[in-house]
């Protein structure tokens, strides 16, 4: 079944996340210096760009070609640039180790949750926090519960929780996850004076 998902509030963006796991990675991995809505929108563009989000294709993209794509307004990301390449050596990344699937992330040798954890850290622009919180993602919102998922992916796959984009169905959900995350950056820069 295909999950229902609601990340950016536009429709569109949010039906190519609920039926393209490529596309939820890519949310995931431009999920950094923009809003949480801005990033999942952006395989969108990609795929409206590119006339689809075929991970061979972009893995074969020429670099500067596929930066131009990523700038052209409205721009993918924020920095474009260096975010285009991020993209594409993702894409690579899947193509090698995956045969372009990327569910072989979460279905080959059926992994468990540390499992699934070590394989998205592996991926190029996914540091631990990145990847627990994708797995709780897919956990929480796409139907993809190994066995202990919920402790590799630590307090973000906590039931309940309003930590990240994993705890995001609507737009209440999503302003509750904003608060809570400005909330952590208050207590950081309080500790630090």
């Amino acid at each position: 079944m295909t999950p229902d998902l609601w990340l950016t509030g536009d429709p569109e963006a949010d039906h190519l996340l609920s039926t393209d796991p490529f596309a939820l990675l890519l949310g995931m991995l431009l999920d950094q210096q923009v809003t949480m809505e801005s990033a999942f929108a952006g395989p969108r563009k990609i795929a409206e760009r590119m006339g689809s989000l075929d991970v061979h294709a972009i893995s074969v993209a020429a670099p500067e070609d596929f930066v131009t794509l990523c700038a052209t307004p409205p721009a993918v990301h924020r920095y474009p640039g260096s975010m285009a390449g991020r993209i594409q050596a993702v894409a690579r990344a899947i193509e090698d180790s995956y045969g372009g699937d990327v569910t072989r992330l979460w279905t080959d040798g059926s992994p468990d949750g540390p499992e699934v954890l070590r394989r998205l850290k592996a991926l190029p622009g996914f540091g631990e926090q990145k990847a627990r919180i994708f797995l709780a993602l897919l956990g929480k919102q796409y139907g993809v519960e190994p066995e202990g998922w919920r402790a590799a992916a630590g307090p973000y796959g906590e039931d309940g929780a309003r930590r990240s984009i994993a705890d995001v169905t609507d737009d209440a959900s999503l302003h509750e996850v904003r608060a809570t995350k400005q909330a952590a950056k208050a207590a950081a820069r309080a500790t630090k004076t």
